[in-house]
């Protein structure tokens, strides 16, 4: 689940990670009382109006303002609001930005950068740093790949202070107050990750002020959804609005949903095995429309929602259902193929490839639905057939 920057910060704040003074309002109406607040405890005119949205690259699209005064804070702030904001990752379609965020301005020294995730391959968190804040990582890594810092952490020790230090000076941090103003920060991010159980939190930039204070001036944190469990708060910081409806309903039923770009939609069992079959659909040439796992014991009324949920999307123009029947039983899924095709009266073709547990019984099951339903004999035939389908 992804936060917005002022969620974010909220949580930073709330571990003792330096951060600006802020507020978020939902109407334009809020923005001068929140910006006149800012200038009062702040003393000083200069506020940053933030569109929020759940994609990077807000301020080359607009959605970042540097402005003075109360006045023009409240003018652009009704500007913003209600915008469609188009970013790099949001597409050329954009987001309407329903929320922004008020917050100081600062006198910015340094731009540095900062992330924490997973490495799943060394099982521990990893902090990445670098002295090139305000760009995109994958570039900095793709061009100056010696300017990228990676620290593993042990999970039994945590955080040692040794280790804030060397990334402190891998930063080019070096005067006294600067490095404990960034032990502060790191340290408290750190236990925010675990505490929060974050996937990935990210400050960028991070900046040096030029009183020598060091303050995370952005932040975008994802929330790792297997542990929505133990926290029931997060309930309420979920923006559906910001969030595919399919996928939303997609969790409500028990079923793994990512919409894409492409125009065959999948239906597979198996995170695995639904990887393997948008990559053999995208080797014979064709786009996938979705990722969908329905899971190992998936019902028949599951395989037909998720049948509805694919052909909700427009772009649809074929589908692949590629079952392996282990738990999954392959007579389970063409009874739900059967009725799913029935119910909503499929105008696209469909391809389907079982093997496993009843697969015989599943197979007659298909060829006696009086369907038109082409049936595969492995992943490449069905690959093949519904990437031709949709080129006819």
């Amino acid at each position: 689940m992804k936060l917005h920057e002022y969620q974010a910060k909220q949580l930073f704040a709330r571990y003792g990670a330096p951060i600006p003074k802020g507020k978020p309002a939902f109407k334009a109406e809020e923005a001068r009382p929140i910006a006149a607040e800012l200038i009062e405890q702040t003393g000083s005119e200069v506020v940053v109006v933030k569109a929020q949205i759940h994609a990077g690259g807000r301020g080359k699209g607009g959605g970042v303002k540097v402005v003075k005064g109360a006045e023009q804070a409240a003018k652009t702030a009704a500007d913003m609001l209600g915008m469609q904001l188009v970013t790099k990752q949001t597409g050329p379609r954009g987001q309407k930005v329903r929320r922004i965020y008020l917050e100081q301005g600062l006198a910015i020294a340094r731009e540095l950068y900062l992330a924490m995730l997973v490495d799943r391959q060394k099982r521990r968190v990893a902090v990445i740093s670098s002295t090139e804040g305000g760009m995109e990582i994958e570039e900095v890594a793709a061009a100056h790949p010696e300017k990228i810092v990676t620290t593993h952490i042990d999970p039994l020790l945590g955080l040692a202070p040794f280790q804030a230090r060397e990334i402190a000076f891998a930063l080019g941090l070096r005067e006294k107050e600067t490095m404990r103003s960034f032990g502060k920060l790191v340290d408290g991010l750190y236990r925010c990750f675990l505490g929060e159980d974050c996937s990935l939190l990210e400050v960028n930039p991070l900046v040096v002020t030029k009183d020598g204070k060091v303050v995370a001036l952005d932040a975008k944190v994802n929330l790792d959804d297997n542990a929505d469990f133990r926290h029931p708060e997060w309930t309420e910081l979920r923006d559906v609005d910001e969030e595919d409806a399919r996928e939303l309903e997609a969790k409500e039923h028990g079923l793994s949903y990512v919409s894409l770009e492409g125009n065959i939609g999948c239906l597979v069992n198996g995170a695995g095995l639904a990887m393997s079959t948008m990559d053999i659909i995208k080797h014979y040439g064709g786009e996938p429309a979705n990722f969908l796992d329905v899971g190992g014991s998936a019902s028949q009324e599951a395989v037909t929602h998720a049948f509805r949920m694919i052909l909700s999307s427009d772009k649809v123009r074929a589908i692949l259902v590629n079952i392996f029947g282990g738990i999954m039983r392959c007579d389970v899924i063409a009874n739900g193929i059967s009725a799913a095709v029935k119910e909503l009266g499929l105008k696209v073709p469909l391809v389907v490839r079982l093997e496993g547990t009843n697969v015989e019984l599943g197979r007659k099951i298909l060829d006696q639905s009086g369907l038109t339903i082409q049936s595969a004999s492995s992943m490449a035939d069905g690959a093949q057939k519904v990437v031709a389908a949709v080129k006819k």
